[in-house]
């Protein structure tokens, strides 16, 4: 990986506890991970995979935060339809022909907005699903992880 590359790997301090966002967080770690790690042949297909996967991702959790009345998702849904919108803009510039610069600054800044997110907005939203599905906030076992 390039120094001009933010490296993102999952790791258990992700770890929300609630299991389908979990692995849907996995999922997008990969993406970014592949996105960045793509040669320049292969990225635009990397940044479409990627922004594929966050348009099911924001689907998914707009639908728990629908199904479970969320009372913070207007402006959690706001966060990710700037995200939507950007990607969106970012990936009809690389369709036009222009330099694939500008999608691998998009994945960095991607792997730089996600942890800030997942530890706040996610988190809430983690929390209250399980909360009103379970009774309770969850319990995550996270192994190997140092707090600061």
């Amino acid at each position: 990986m390039s120094s001009q590359q933010t490296a993102l790997a999952w790791n258990d301090a992700f770890l929300l506890g609630y299991g389908p966002m979990d692995d849907t967080h996995r999922e997008f770690i990969d993406c970014i991970d592949a996105a960045l790690g793509a040669s320049d042949g292969e990225f635009v297909i990397a940044l479409h995979a990627l922004v594929e996967h966050l348009e099911q991702h924001f689907s998914s959790e707009k639908e728990w935060m629908e199904l479970t009345e969320f009372p913070a998702a207007d402006c959690h849904i706001a966060e990710h339809d700037a995200v939507r919108r950007s990607a969106h803009e970012v990936v009809g510039r690389l369709n036009n022909g222009r330099d694939v610069q500008l999608g691998r600054s998009f994945a960095r800044e991607l792997a730089r907005w996600f942890p800030s997110h997942a530890d706040y907005m996610d988190a809430a939203l983690a929390q209250w699903i399980v909360k009103r599905t379970c009774g309770g906030v969850p319990v995550v076992v996270r192994r190997n992880v140092v707090f600061d």
